[in-house]
């Protein structure tokens, strides 16, 4: 079991934008572009999470837990609220190649990811750029997500299909 975290003193000296408290990053994830991150209280950041905000901006909301082997693109920018569970493996790409005009040149498509507030992701999911996650939103493991999803509902699949509404309790 790995239960080492970055030490406080040593995560201010990376340079984030900005650093709540209470924040657990493990010593196996790797962060590209501090600069771009802004993380708000109780935050912790699991095992072998790649984190890229070189390009792009980063803000984590409290209460968050990112499990590990997770991976977050964000050179299009990416919006984690409040109260939010990423389980293990979930890739969310706000950048992705234009393979309808594949060209040699790459194309690419930028698009802002927003997970609001009070949501589960399940293991394995990827979510695709320019698509919000309502607030109370389930999705269920190894889902794949390209679109807006209604508030407090469950989806699930690939392709992502609606399951049903989630209990706001």
């Amino acid at each position: 079991m790995n239960d080492k975290f970055i030490n406080k003193n040593l995560l201010k000296k990376y340079g984030f934008k900005k650093l709540g408290s209470n924040i657990k990053i493990s010593q196996n994830a790797t962060i590209i572009g501090e600069k771009n991150i802004e993380i708000g209280n109780n935050v912790r950041i699991d095992d072998y999470t790649i984190i890229s905000a070189k390009e792009g901006r980063l803000k984590i909301g409290s209460n968050v837990h990112i499990g590990g082997q997770c991976y977050l693109g964000c050179a299009g920018g990416i919006n984690i609220n409040n109260n939010i569970n990423i389980s293990q493996g979930v890739k969310i790409y706000s950048k992705i190649d234009d393979y309808l005009n594949f060209t040699k040149f790459n194309k690419t498509i930028k698009g802002h990811v927003k997970v609001m507030s009070n949501v589960i992701i399940g293991s394995g999911s990827i979510i695709l750029g320019k698509c919000t996650i309502n607030q109370g939103t389930t999705i269920g493991a190894l889902s794949f997500v390209k679109k807006d999803l209604r508030s407090w509902s469950v989806y699930a699949g690939n392709p992502l299909k609606f399951i049903k509404k989630r209990n706001k309790k």
